[in-house]
This record gives structure tokens, sequence and C-alpha cells, in this order.
């Protein structure tokens, strides 16, 4: 009896042995067992942007479960972020992730050397230096956008097919925040997706100056309908626009183009089609490089400028959403999907192309003639187009 009490005795200091060991050398390989991750908004989930971006956070809960806890901070302004980022970062988050664009997050990186800070990209990074665990990502907008103007285009063509408008009556409008770089390449592959069906397209620009103001984007919006555009898109962050155009639906014919969030709740007679960025794929990859303890960059699956990743459809980080098929023109799936298999094999060259030229708002002496390409994040994951194409695009005053 006494043997099989030994026997037993050492068949469990053998075990433990082995799990000790194991664990041990899980540990040496710097692997982890538990995260705690942080997750700061410019706004709250009410609005589509910081909606869109809290799904990420949602996939991580999802996928991770207990392994994970995630503390959440909410409308944080750029200019207010310090104390939330220290709190998070004091509170012993492994990784923090943030959509505003504050410059803040470089500068404080480097005194949380142990976590890894992801950013939304909100400048050109290609050539900068940053800290080593200071990290930007976006995905190549440019993309859903030309896609959703095939849309747009493919309405239009079938309103002036059926009556509705005459070609001189084909205008788009939009309604934007700032003339930034990420602004102006966004309604610029826009209006050149409409161009690709319908050429003689114009556009007009209606800049609010704000990027969340749910009654200064409405009131844009329906300026820009009582101007006469037809089909109405938007790179702001409130419901507003598509309000808008539900709302005049009644008296005239005018449809919408959604981002980030789908708006056919709000706007069922009159939402076409929304681009989304995905931001998934990066979070969830970076959540498992440091669960890894790997870097984020060997483990995302995109296009790598050092710490900053972009990449579009070939990779999942731009989808296109809630095609309504009742009032989308017939055949504008196939058109979408055919440009979407563009993209997927291609560097999205044929986008800002053509016989046009561009000239920078801010500096007329800059040009670029389209003839030649120009190729989008190329080097960088934040927009760089900042062209304005004066000849088809109009900026109301």
């Amino acid at each position: 009896m006494k043997r099989v009490y030994i026997v037993t005795a050492l068949t469990c200091l053998v075990v433990m042995a082995a799990f000790i060991c194991c664990f041990r050398l899980l540990n040496l390989s710097g692997g982890k067992d538990h995260l705690k991750i942080g997750f700061i908004y410019d706004n709250d989930e009410s609005t589509p942007y910081t909606y869109n971006f809290s799904l990420a956070k949602d996939a991580v809960e999802k996928k991770y479960g207990d392994r994970v806890e995630i503390l959440t901070r909410s409308n944080v302004l750029d200019d207010e972020m310090e104390k939330p980022l220290r709190q998070l970062a004091d509170s012993g988050c492994d990784i923090i992730f943030l959509n505003g664009y504050s410059e803040l997050v470089k500068e404080l990186a480097p005194e949380y050397p142990g976590i890894q800070f992801c950013q939304t990209s909100y400048m050109d990074m290609s050539g900068q230096t940053v800290p080593e665990n200071y990290h930007t990502f976006k995905g190549e907008a440019y993309q859903g956008r030309y896609v959703s103007g095939i849309a747009a285009g493919m309405k239009i063509r079938q309103m002036i097919s059926a009556g509705t408008i005459t070609e001189g009556e084909a205008k788009v409008g939009f309604v934007a925040a700032f003339p930034t770089s990420e602004v102006i390449s966004g309604y610029t592959a826009f209006l050149l997706g409409v161009r690709s069906v319908v050429p003689q397209a114009v556009m007009s620009v209606y800049y609010t100056e704000t990027w969340s103001s749910y009654s200064q984007e409405k009131s844009a919006a329906e300026k820009l309908i009582e101007d006469g555009c037809v089909i109405i898109s938007q790179h702001t962050d409130t419901i507003g626009p598509a309000i808008a155009c539900e709302e005049a639906l009644e008296n005239r014919a005018v449809y919408f183009i959604g981002f980030n969030q789908s708006m056919s709740e709000v706007g069922p007679g009159t939402s076409l089609v929304t681009a989304r960025i995905s931001w998934e794929p990066y979070v969830l990859a970076a959540v498992e490089a440091v669960l890894a303890d790997k870097k984020i960059e060997s483990v995302v699956s995109g296009r790598i400028h050092g710490t900053d990743v972009s990449a579009g459809f070939e990779n999942g980080w731009v989808e296109m959403t809630d095609l309504n098929q009742h009032i989308a023109a017939p055949g504008t799936e196939k058109a979408m999907d055919a440009a979407i298999e563009q993209f997927r094999h291609g560097n999205g060259d044929f986008v800002f192309r053509g016989d046009y030229t561009g000239v920078d708002p801010d500096d007329a002496s800059d040009t670029r003639d389209l003839r030649t390409a120009y190729i989008e994040n190329e080097k960088t994951s934040y927009p760089t187009f900042h062209y304005l194409l004066s000849d088809i695009i109009t900026v109301v005053e």
C-alpha cells in the first residue's frame, strides 16, 4: 500500500514539475495570459466615427473573453488627452488604442516604454522618427469612397435615363469637416468613382469647420440639396446629412452615401450604401501580438511603413455595407464588386488618374497632373492627396 502512495506522490510531483517547467517556458517566451487594454474615444458611440471604432473593442471582447480587461474613456477632446491617457497608463494597461488626433500620445509614449500606444493616423508619418512603442494605423478609405462613388454614379445614370434629371444636373454634394488631405482625398475619390460611370458629374463641397455638429451638418446638406445636388455624402460625424436627405425626399429625388456607419435606419428611403473603415483586423492583430510578446507590425497584415500600417479591401480593412437593393440602380452590386476586385489585386493607381490638374488650395504653385497616377497611401497610412480638381469641384463659401 505504501508503494502505491509513493508512486502516486511521485507521479504528482512529476506532473507538477512538468507544469512549472511549461509555465516557465511560456514566461521565457514572453507570452502573456491576460491583458489590460485601454480605449480612448474622441466622442461617444452615438456618433458614426466612434461607433464604428468601438466595434473593434467588441471584437476583442468576443474573441478573448476573460483573457482581457478593457477600460474605456469617451468624449476625450484632443487638447484634453493627457489626464485620461495617463490614467489608463498608470492603471496598468498593456496596450492603449485611440481614435483621436492628439500629438500628445506620441510625446508621452516614451514615458511608458512597457505600454504599446496605437493611434489612428492623423498626419503623414513618412520619414518621421517615432518611439518604438508608438504605432499608427488606418484603413485606405479612398478605396471605399471610390466604390461608393460608383454606386452613386449608377443611381445618377438611372435618374438620367428615366428623365428625372438631365445630364447637366448630374451633381453631387459633400459635407466636409475641414480641408485636410484626409477629407480632400476622400471626396475626390468619391467624385472620381461617380465620374467613372457618369463622366459629366460635378461636385459641390461645403465645409462645416467642425467634425461633429448635427445642426451644422444637416444645414450644410440642406443647402447642397437646394443647390441641386442629387447625391449627398459626408466626412463629418453625425447623422445630420442623412436626415436632411430623407426629409427632402418628399419633394425631390435625392440620395445619400454613408461613411463609417450605416444610415439605413434613419434614411431608409435615401441611403444607398455605406463605406466603412474596419478597425477590427488591426486591433485584433495588435492584441494578439502583445499577448505573444511580439512586435505588432510582425503580426499585422497590411502595408507596413515602420510602425505605421495601412490596408484596404485586400486585408478586410475597408468594407462596403448595406447596399439598399430597393433603391439602388440595377447592376450596382456587380459594378462595385468589379472595382473591389481591382483594389484587391492592384495598388489603386486607377483612382487618382485622368485628364485633370489638381491645385493645392493653400498653395496655387503646388499642382499635380493626374495624367500620371497619384498612388494614395504609398508611404503612409494617412491620406496625402490634397489637390483640388477645380474644374469639377466647387467649394461652397
